[in-house]
């Protein structure tokens, strides 16, 4: 039998079966107020618990022991438990004023790089500038604009708190508005081709961990000669009397390793399995200091590897501080200053150094090697410049049932009379350059001028922060050559505007190990990237490839490169191996 939908009776007669309540309904209410002599406070699904307990003995916390819970902004719209009603736990207000601030919701609505509302400390130089505070500059706050070490670079006197930024502990160094200056995007030294294989990718972390130690080697023949270094450059020059950088006309070789019939003849004879130059290999060693893209072409040909560059590359220019936390700017990142952009000091710096390195020996006194320069011919009109080319052998072995030389062509520049016995030193003569100490680009580098005979060291720790990859190439190149002794000269442009005529300031020696202890150089380091870049070569089938160095990362590729793939110039290069193995 079907039971009708319910009624209003029936609504009623449900209603009647309920039990009976007095009051609301809900659980029966109670005039108690204490649970187990506890007193309790009723509380609701919205209530958030808060400060059990207050241990900041009244400190308002701005001194920074404002005890351990100070405020916070997360925190700030939280409710505390039983706020709802009069809550027997919450604290008497304090009648101290002391601690009243206004906090405001409105943010900020400037974004930077780090954030909205980033705040930059200016450290003990900000506000206080060194020792003078702000009640000497009449209860002002003085801000900087923060150039080097936190200076504006203007004429504040050192009590006004500014001058003394640079000099106090903890001032900032960024220039102005470097947050807000766009990352540097260079560009690669070569073209990377679609048809280009890319077989490996190293960072710099990886060959960081490299290591191989190896002998000091062994002379395999010399050829050339070299001049007496002119020791008189090693003085200070005279107040308002500074010597002049010629420019002297002599022949000079930079010969890549296929093409030099020296290392052709060794490699008939099997006397190594990796050959290369000391430009090349030095690059090699120092990669992890480099930041500037550079590459090396690499040919294997049977059992032996070649290292050899392309004409014009850029291993045959010298950089100018590469390595300086605000580099030379290009044109296309906003230079306007055309003399002084990366390409542009490059050329100079490299003018620099052939020239300095002939103007500092003397011609009349001469030492010859063994034989003649294999690069120079009588037929040439321009005399040939002073360099000895000696061709060195080290053991990259490994283990004993495998044997790996290496011969390298080494260049000296220069010979000169130790003070000790009277015997020969070999020298290595290069220079480092100054354009404009107060330009963009400069490292916060000190005027040579007035510097370098007061405050040598720091002069050299300044270029060797600046310059750590040129400066640890030359040093691999002195050692490579066991020369006895690397100078290193300091030339400065004559006008800061123009960079044809230069200067030079003076001239620093260094025994070539003393210096790579002083910069931290390790040459096990670099035969380990050596060995390591040749035997990923060895395990690929004969041809050419090519090791690249990302223009923006830190970061080697290794390339196969087809035949032909190359320019014609290049091409070339691989030629003359080819006879030889023939």
């Amino acid at each position: 039998m079907a039971v009708p939908p319910p009624g209003e009776s029936a609504l009623v007669d449900l209603i009647n079966s309920l039990p009976e309540h007095e009051g609301t309904w809900g659980p029966p209410i109670t005039t108690e107020t204490t649970l187990n002599g506890v007193p309790y406070a009723p509380f609701s699904k919205s209530d958030k618990l808060g400060r059990m307990a207050d241990w900041t003995d009244n400190k308002d916390g701005r001194d920074g022991r404002g005890g351990r819970q100070q405020f916070n902004r997360n925190f700030r719209d939280q409710q505390v438990y039983g706020a709802g009603s009069a809550s027997l736990f919450t604290p008497p207000v304090a009648e101290d004023e002391a601690s009243f601030s206004v906090v405001s919701n409105v943010r900020d609505s400037t974004k930077t790089r780090f954030g909205r509302g980033a705040v930059f400390t200016r450290g003990r130089g900000g506000q206080r500038g060194g020792r003078g505070d702000s009640r000497a500059a009449g209860g002002r706050q003085q801000f900087q604009r923060a150039g080097r070490g936190g200076q504006y670079g203007g004429g504040y006197d050192n009590r006004g708190g500014a001058r003394g930024g640079g000099n106090a502990r903890g001032g900032r160094r960024f220039g102005w508005k470097d947050y807000d200056k766009p990352a540097r995007n260079r560009d690669a030294s070569i073209n990377i081709k679609p048809n280009w294989t890319l077989l490996e990718e190293i960072d710099y972390n990886r060959l960081s961990k490299l290591n191989l130690e190896t002998d000091e080697g062994e002379d395999i023949d010399s050829y050339g000669f070299v001049n007496a270094y002119d020791r008189s450059y090693d003085k200070p020059p005279v107040k308002n009397s500074e010597r002049k950088l010629l420019a002297l006309d002599r022949a000079a070789y930079n010969v890549t390793t296929s093409v030099d019939p020296i290392i052709q003849e060794l490699a008939d004879k099997e006397e190594a399995t990796i050959f290369a130059t000391d430009s090349i290999l030095s690059m090699l060693m120092c990669a992890p200091r480099s930041v500037y893209s550079w590459d090396i072409v690499i040919v294997r040909q049977g059992n032996k590897v070649f290292f050899d560059k392309r004409d014009n590359a850029a291993l045959d220019m010298v950089t100018v501080n590469e390595n300086a936390a605000d580099a030379p700017l290009e044109a296309s990142e906003g230079s306007k200053d055309s003399i002084n952009q990366p390409t542009a000091l490059a050329e100079e710096a490299t003018y620099i150094n052939h020239n300095f390195a002939n103007q500092v020996v003397l011609e009349q006194h001469k030492v010859s090697m063994a034989h003649e320069n294999p690069f120079y011919s009588p037929e040439e009109s321009v005399p040939p410049a002073s360099k000895a080319y000696k061709y060195r052998r080290f053991d990259l072995s490994t283990t004993e049932e495998s044997p790996t030389y290496l011969i390298v062509r080494t260049e000296l520049d220069a010979v000169q009379k130790s003070a000790l016995n009277n015997e020969n030193q070999f020298v290595t003569v290069h220079a480092l350059n100054e354009f404009d100490s107060k330009a963009q680009g400069s490292g916060g580098g000190l005027d040579w001028r007035t510097k370098l005979v007061s405050q040598r060291g720091a002069v050299v720790a300044t270029e060797m922060k600046n310059n750590s990859c040129k400066l640890a190439r030359w040093t691999v190149q002195s050692i490579l050559a066991k020369a006895d002794v690397m100078k290193i000269g300091f030339v400065s442009r004559a006008n800061p505007k123009t960079n044809d005529k230069h200067v030079i300031i003076g001239v620093v020696g260094w025994k070539p190990k003393d210096f790579a202890n002083q910069m931290n150089l390790q040459l096990s380091n670099g035969w380990g990237i050596v060995r390591t870049i040749a035997d990923m070569v060895l395990q690929q089938p004969e041809g050419k490839y090519i090791l690249v160095k990302d223009p923006n990362k830190n970061i080697l590729r290794l390339y196969q490169v087809p035949a032909g793939s190359l320019d014609d110039e290049e091409e070339e290069v691989a030629e003359p191996v080819q006879e030889a193995e023939e």
